[in-house]
């Protein structure tokens, strides 16, 4: 078989799962009911991930903060690692795992989210910033792959995705992004006809 006919056979596999999975269904639907209610509060999104992972971090943290669908107010979402010289100089000074966690102990506070993607669930700096976000009393999102690794225990809410190859589990984490972004308009911003 042609590897683009593979890659998108084994994308639709895994899709299909989940979309036969209830109880994730169900756990991503009530998550997005909470974060447009903490949202609504004045709270605040914060996402952290590596490498692709950070760029989908970004990603979603965008649509959040700018406009997904709708013309509307902004939210408070953004991504922690925008900030290079904060990035660089607490690597430097302090070692790369804190870098997420730094920044979490300075911008989160009680009622704020921390969305923290990981596909292994594994990463030392997203671990120490799940570990600081439940510190300080924010709700802890994971986005991971099939066994949510150590990050799945640190979490409110963990989305595995049913795979453990990195790119099918991103292009998944980026799919339900936008459907949680979707999903937070309608819920704050939808006006009945």
């Amino acid at each position: 078989m042609h590897p683009i006919k593979s890659a998108l056979q084994t994308n639709m596999a895994i899709k299909e799962a989940l979309l036969k999975d209830e109880a994730t269904l169900q756990m991503w639907a009530e998550l997005s009911e909470r974060l447009a209610t903490a949202l609504k509060a004045g709270h605040k999104a914060l996402f952290c991930g590596n490498g692709g992972s950070a760029a989908d971090a970004q990603h979603i943290a965008a649509e959040l903060s700018g406009r997904f669908y709708m013309e509307r107010a902004p939210l408070f979402a953004e991504a922690l690692h925008v900030n290079t010289s904060f990035l660089t100089a607490v690597a430097n000074d302090y070692g790369y795992e804190q870098v997420y966690a730094r920044m979490v102990e300075a911008a989160g506070r009680e009622g704020d989210f921390l969305f923290a993607l990981s596909t292994s669930g594994n990463s030392p700096n997203i671990l120490a910033a799940a570990r600081k976000a439940r510190e300080l009393g924010m709700t802890v999102v994971g986005m991971s792959g099939e066994s949510g690794g150590e990050l799945a225990s640190l979490c409110h809410y963990t989305l595995r995705i049913p795979s453990t190859d990195a790119a099918r589990i991103q292009e998944c984490h980026i799919f339900f992004g936008h459907v949680l972004c979707g999903e937070v308009e309608r819920l704050l911003f939808e006006v009945d006809g």
